[in-house]
């Protein structure tokens, strides 16, 4: 019984964080986007559609942020294409395996900085956000997740995945 719970809780986890990466709602929230420390970005069209750092990001190191403990770590959640990383904990969240091929570099990036501009269910987390959250680690008040460095080469690593 107790393997059918998990089971059901997966799915349903799972549901969630998929309608996050591939749905789209009936109404978006779009415009400039400003938080204190922040780079400021517009969302526009269900993404973000500019660059946080003005380049591009480097796949190699997004691939290190996607599989690293305190920054990304996507893989404790998402399946990706990273043969060392033991995929049974991956399995919460849509496979990634293929994510650029589905998504643009801008609809990526604004799953990863608030996912709940897309899917305000969602249980995957704001990665470039400070303002509006809770439960909130004290050491980690004030600091997103990720840098804007972070959040580009996650980019361009998820993005090279077609």
């Amino acid at each position: 019984m107790r393997q059918i719970s998990f089971a059901i809780t997966s799915l349903v986890a799972t549901a969630a964080i998929s309608a996050a990466f591939l749905a789209q709602p009936a109404r978006a929230q779009e415009g400039k986007v400003n938080e204190p420390g922040l780079v400021s970005y517009e969302i526009k069209d269900y993404q973000i559609p500019k660059s946080l750092t003005g380049k591009p990001g480097d796949p190699a190191q997004g691939r290190k942020w996607a599989i690293t403990s305190g920054t990304g770590n996507c893989v404790i959640c998402h399946r990706l294409p990273i043969p060392e990383v033991d995929f049974r904990i991956g399995n919460i969240g849509p496979d990634l395996t293929h994510v650029g091929a589905r998504l643009s570099p801008g609809e990526i990036r604004l799953r990863i900085v608030n996912p709940k501009v897309v899917n305000e269910d969602t249980i995957m987390p704001a990665y470039y956000r400070v303002s509006g959250l809770t439960r909130v680690d004290p050491k980690r008040a004030g600091k997103p997740m990720l840098t804007a460095e972070q959040v580009e080469d996650l980019v361009a690593y998820l993005s090279s995945l077609k």
